[in-house]
C-alpha cells in the first residue's frame, strides 16, 4: 500500500494492511480532504456510516475496526478490545499510511477511540468530530440509559417496537455470542432514533447493515474529563436531541469542557444523525472541516 499524504489520499476502494500484526481493513471514498471514520459498538464495522454526502467533499477513510468487519483479531479475542487499544490502531494506521494529520470523526464508542487517540497524539489530526460522544461512563450512565429505556417502553406500550426493545434490553447480561449482541442491537434500534414510525427507511438500512462481533474490553468506565482542558484541537461535537444514550447532556460536557469545541445539536434525530437527517449533517462537518478554526474560543 502506499504512503500518501494530504496531497495524494490514499485511492478509492478496499485495502487491507498489518499494523502491529492485525490486519485492518478499510474503504476509501470521496475527494478533498481526508476523514478516518471508526466505527461504535465496540464490535460494528463501518458499513452503517457511509455518508455519501461527505464524500463529495472529503475523502472518506471508513475502519473496520480491529475485531470486526473484514479486520484481523487481537490473538487475545475476544479480550484486550480497550479504547487504548483501538486508538493505538488509528494512530498506528495514520503513521503507516503516511496520512498528514487527517480529520478523526467517531461514532457513539469509536467517538472515544478518535478522542482518546488526540489525546495520546494532538499533533496527528486537523480535527475531531465526535458523533454522540461522551468524556465518561461512570456514574448513572447505565441507570440514566435504562430509565430512558423504561420510557420508550412506556410510550409506546402496545406496540411491536416497545416489546422488541423491552426484551432486547434485558438480554443485555446474557450475550455470549456474536449472534446474540446482533440479534439485541437490532432489537434495540428503535429506541436509538428520534421516531421510529418516522424513521422506518432508517431503521430498515441499519437492520440490514449492522453486524456486530462481542468484543471486550477492561470493563472499566471511560473518563477523560480531567485531560479535556488541555487538548488544543479544534473539535466538532455532534449530538442527537433524542438520543437516549450519548445525547445533549454528555455532549455538553464535552463542549464545554475541550477549549476548541463547538456543539451541533439535531432536532430530529437520535443516536444515528448521519442517517437521520443526513443533510444538517453532512453541512455541519463540511463547515468545520473547511475551517476548523473558525467560531472556536
Amino acid at each position: 500500500m502506499p504512503h500518501p499524504h494530504a496531497s495524494a489520499p490514499l485511492a478509492a476502494g478496499a485495502h487491507s494492511l498489518v499494523i502491529d500484526g492485525v490486519r485492518q481493513q478499510v474503504r476509501v471514498a470521496g475527494q478533498g480532504p481526508c476523514c478516518i471514520v471508526h466505527a461504535g459498538g465496540p464490535g460494528i464495522d463501518a458499513g452503517y456510516l457511509r455518508m455519501p454526502l461527505l464524500e463529495r467533499h472529503l475523502t472518506m477513510v471508513y475502519l473496520d475496526p480491529i475485531g470486526t468487519g473484514a479486520s484481523g483479531r487481537l490473538p487475545s479475542h475476544p479480550m484486550g478490545y480497550t479504547v487504548d487499544r483501538f486508538a493505538d490502531q488509528v494512530l498506528a494506521f495514520v503513521e503507516a499510511t503516511g496520512l498528514d494529520t487527517p480529520f478523526l470523526l467517531g461514532h457513539s464508542h469509536g467517538a472515544f477511540v478518535v478522542l482518546q487517540a488526540a489525546l495520546k497524539r494532538p499533533g496527528a489530526t486537523s480535527g475531531l468530530i465526535l458523533h454522540a460522544g461522551a468524556a465518561w461512563t461512570g456514574g448513572d450512565f447505565m441507570a440514566a440509559a435504562s430509565a430512558e429505556i423504561d420510557r420508550f417502553v412506556d410510550r409506546n406500550v402496545g406496540t411491536r417496537e416497545a416489546e422488541e426493545v423491552r426484551k432486547a434490553w434485558a438480554a443485555l447480561p446474557e450475550i455470549r455470542s456474536d449472534e446474540d449482541y446482533t440479534a439485541v442491537l437490532r432489537g434495540l434500534l428503535p429506541a436509538y432514533v428520534s421516531d421510529h414510525q418516522r424513521c422506518r427507511d432508517v431503521l430498515d438500512v441499519l437492520r440490514s447493515q449492522l453486524c456486530a462481533t462481542m468484543l471486550i474490553g477492561d470493563r472499566t468506565p471511560f473518563d477523560v474529563r480531567d485531560a479535556l482542558p488541555g487538548l488544543a484541537v479544534p473539535t466538532l461535537v455532534l449530538a442527537g436531541a433524542a438520543d437516549f444514550i450519548l445525547g445533549p447532556r454528555h455532549a455538553a460536557i464535552l463542549a464545554g469542557t475541550l477549549p476548541h469545541a463547538r456543539l451541533v445539536t439535531f432536532g430530529s434525530s437520535g443516536h444515528f444523525a448521519h442517517l437521520e437527517e443526513p443533510d444538517a449533517f453532512a453541512d455541519a462537518v463540511i463547515r468545520f472541516t473547511q475551517d476548523p478554526g473558525s467560531g472556536l474560543p
